[in-house]
């Protein structure tokens, strides 16, 4: 699953310079992800950098993009060849 932002998010900037795919930016309000970029970490990490630093718990997995692990390391891969 890629993971998302909500409205709970309080600005506070932590997650996007952890994000080691680029994959969370500025939104009109809140901080986003791009689901086609982010990879939970797979591939860098044991677990999504963004989850662990963020101070009030508001970036779950995106219930609607529904991803195995399998998926998330090929994105991780195309990511990576790309850059």
């Amino acid at each position: 699953m890629s993971l998302l932002i909500t409205d709970e998010c309080i600005n506070c900037d932590v997650c996007e310079p952890e994000c080691p795919n680029e994959a969370i930016s500025q939104g009109e309000e809140i901080y986003v992800i791009d689901p086609d970029r982010c990879t939970e970490c797979v591939g860098h990490f044991d677990t999504p950098q963004c989850v662990e630093v963020c101070p009030v718990d508001c970036i779950p997995t995106d219930p609607n993009r529904v991803e195995g692990r399998d998926i998330l390391m090929a994105r991780y891969r195309r990511l990576m060849n790309a850059g």
